[in-house]
């Protein structure tokens, strides 16, 4: 993560807030940035691998 991104995460709370309400808003942009980097890299899986994968969970 950047401090760019840092700083704009932090921007955009209100004067006054909890430090939990700022690490959540990181985590959370944390994993979009993780997933969109997956993505480009082609390490996703389709619909149908999910399903399968799903479908061992429930054993």
């Amino acid at each position: 993560m950047s401090k760019e991104t840092l700083l704009a995460a932090a921007d955009q709370l209100p004067d006054h807030f909890e430090l939990d309400e700022l690490i959540d808003r990181l985590l959370l942009i944390q994993r979009i940035e993780k997933g969109r980097e997956q993505s480009r890299n082609n390490q996703t899986y389709s619909q149908e691998e999910v399903k399968q994968l799903v479908k061992t969970w429930s054993k």
